[in-house]
């Protein structure tokens, strides 16, 4: 049964790459996260540490996961997430970015303000569907060439007995500011397969990439795709965790990074 269902979920996955083939985006570096349909319930609030390092990356700014002066290699990011449950189906978060290049201090790098819903009931519809989305600010030039960004994912998850298949495709666009204002729509993805053998853990498998603008796409070579093996699993307390080595698949990715993203989630008049 458990091979049936990994044969069936490949495709999707697949599919997912063939639409990002022709065309793409920056991988996130501060966010190596899979969303899944579910939301946060209404007054409940995460608070979450979003953390990756890259022990073999680019030497040069503006390569593998770089988008500004810094080099990708033995670069440590993270970001702290505060996310709060306005109702039931929609929640917002507001994100602080901070780097550590190799050789540098921990900076600023930026910050994220987003929206994420679901639609529908659960189980209403043959996949459960949901929305994401994010205004990113960046400090420029040192962590990206444009200032600020428009992101719009929408969210789609597909439940076989313990497998889940989580999709969420990327469209996003420099706004208003930066060298890109006027360029079109840049596509990504980002994916995860996962098996729900206990609540505590549970194994995984997901995928990041970023390949150009829809109607200009990088040649091969210069695309991201990464590759993550993934543990991840909810504990009693309200603590959530994941962390896997992720793996880049193409010359312009970096080689190897690491992410590891711990969350502790409560009802907010609890907290304290």
């Amino acid at each position: 049964m458990a091979s049936a269902v990994i044969v069936r979920a490949i495709p999707l996955v697949a599919a997912l790459l063939l639409i990002a083939s022709n065309a793409a985006a920056q991988v996130d570096p501060y966010e190596f996260e899979v969303y899944p349909y579910q939301t946060l319930g209404k007054g409940m609030v995460e608070l979450e540490s979003l953390n990756s390092f890259v022990p073999s990356g680019h030497s040069h700014g503006d390569n593998g996961t770089s988008s500004g002066d810094y080099p990708s290699n033995k670069m440590y990011r993270t970001a702290f997430e505060l996310s709060y449950g306005l109702t039931d189906r929609i929640e917002a978060a507001v994100y602080l970015n901070l780097a550590h290049p190799n050789g540098a201090s921990l900076q600023y790098a930026g910050s994220k303000y987003r929206l994420r819903g679901s639609l529908f009931e659960q189980g209403e519809l043959p996949v459960d569907l949901g929305w994401y989305l994010e205004l990113e600010w960046h400090r420029t030039p040192q962590f990206d060439g444009n200032e600020l960004e428009l992101e719009f994912r929408p969210i789609i998850e597909k439940d076989f007995r313990r497998f889940e298949l989580d999709l969420n495709p990327i469209f996003e666009k420099p706004i208003f500011v930066g060298p890109d204002k006027n360029k079109g729509v840049e596509f990504g993805y980002v994916a995860g397969v996962y098996y729900n053998y206990l609540r505590a853990l549970s194994p995984g498998l997901e995928f990041y990439g970023g390949i150009g603008l829809i109607d200009d796409n990088d040649p091969l070579h210069q695309q991201q795709h990464y590759i993550f093996p993934v543990i991840r699993g909810s504990l009693r307390n309200g603590i959530e965790y994941s962390f896997g080595p992720g793996i880049g698949l193409t010359r312009g990715s970096d080689r190897v990074l690491f992410k590891i993203n711990v969350a502790f989630e409560h009802l907010a008049g609890s907290m304290f």
